[in-house]
Order: C-alpha cells, then structure tokens, then sequence
C-alpha cells in the first residue's frame, strides 16, 4: 500500500519502465506514444490529487500532532509533577486540602499539554485552549509553593540567589532529566527544594509561553482545520477543471 509522495512516483517510475519495456517488444511507436501520453497524465492527476499523503498521523487535512513527549515543555511539567508529589509527601501535612491541590495542579499542568497535542491534528483552538490550561495550573502552583515559604518563615530566593543561579543553569545540561535536579528538588531542607521546584515551575512556564507563541503564529498562518479542509477542496477542484 502507498503511504507517501515519494512511494507513488517510484511506483509510477517503475510502471514507467515496465510499460516502455513492453511497447519495445512491440516494435510499435504509435503505442508507444499513447502509453506515455496515459502515463503521464495519470501520474499528473494522482500527484495534484495526493500532495502530500498520510503518513502515520499526518495528511492533507491532519498535521503532524500528538508527539507531546519531545516538548520541552512536557518534560519539564513532568518534572515539576514529580517533584511536587515527592514534596507534598515529605513536607505537606497528609490531611490537608492543600496537598491534594499541589499534587494536582502540577498533575494538570502536564496532562493538559499531552491532551492539548493530542487535539491539535483537529482543533488548534482546543490545543491553544488547553496549552493555557496548563500554564494557569503551574500558576497556581507556583503560588503555593510561595504559600508555604511565607507561611513556614522560609526565604524565598530571588533570581540572584547563588542556589538560583545553580539550578537555573541545570537547564542547560544536555539530555537533562529528573536525575539532573534531584539534589536540589528532593532535598531534606524544605526551603531548598520548595525554592527549586519554583525555579523549575518558572522554566516550565516560560518553555509554555514560548509554546503559546508557537502556536498562535501557526494558527495565523495555517488556519484552523475547516480552513485547510476548504483551500484543499478548492484546490482539488482546481485541479479537475485543469485535467478536464
């Protein structure tokens, strides 16, 4: 079965060769003339009809979506959830509201980016939507975190902070993972790994923001699914009209 372009003009290449290696055992230029004539409008025709085909989630209307696990955005959400279940068990009284809050804040702030990716092939609205979702969480977040700094009279580090400065440059390790951070964000004292995990929340939110940005700009100047729907069919018709 052909999945792509690539794989209908070699299937065509080598229909190609085939048809002209029987028109020579037929020492006939008329016929030969005609099959290459048919070849090629055909391939014309399949290639305007087909161009750009599926291929695995990918197609004329669907684009490329669902692969939330190589943003950055996702690893690092998934980190601050980690953390904060992590946090919430070693620091956070087990009877309390807030616990189950934080927890699952920091549970929203990844899952709505996995589900915000997974509907962009059919909703870039939706995904925009979610993507937003997922950044509101983290804020909130972040501010219980604050919460508990103020409320236990820990300090709250600021942005020159030396322990700051150490864990933001953590996010420059190649092939960095929750092992990277671990020191700082399962750390005995809780005002070093509350601090942390607000470092972390911080770099999640901004890989967010760029996100957002990413996809405002793509919905610009893609549309949304209806319109790629429409130009393909106005296109498509186009193509007819030619062929004809």
């Amino acid at each position: 079965m052909i999945s792509d372009r690539s794989e209908l003009e070699d299937a065509f290449r080598q229909a190609r060769r085939a048809i002209r290696s029987m028109v020579s055992l037929q020492k006939s230029d008329d016929v030969d003339a005609e099959l290459h004539e048919a070849l090629e409008k055909a391939l014309a025709a399949l290639l305007q009809e087909f161009p750009s085909a599926p291929v695995g989630n990918r197609g004329v209307f669907l684009p490329p979506h669902g692969g939330y696990r190589d943003l950055e955005a996702f690893k690092s959400s998934e980190m601050v959830y980690d953390a904060t279940v992590w946090f919430a068990d070693h620091f956070i009284d087990r009877f309390s509201r807030t616990k189950d809050q934080m927890v699952q804040a920091a549970r929203s702030g990844r899952q709505n980016i996995a589900e915000g990716s997974a509907a962009s092939g059919t909703s870039k609205e939706t995904e925009l939507k979610l993507v937003n979702v997922a950044r509101a969480s983290l804020e909130e977040l972040l501010l219980d975190y604050e919460d508990f700094l103020r409320q236990k009279k820990l300090p709250l580090w600021g942005k020159d902070h030396l322990e700051t400065k150490a864990v933001r440059k953590l996010a420059y390790v190649k092939d960095k993972s929750y092992e990277t951070y671990k020191a700082y964000l399962e750390n005995a004292r809780p005002e070093v790994s509350a601090n942390s995990i607000l470092c972390l929340i911080h770099q999640t939110c901004y890989l967010l923001n760029q996100l957002i940005t990413q996809l405002e700009t793509a919905f610009l100047a893609e549309g949304g699914l209806r319109e790629r729907m429409s130009r393909a069919r106005i296109e498509a018709r186009e193509n007819q009209r030619r062929s004809s």
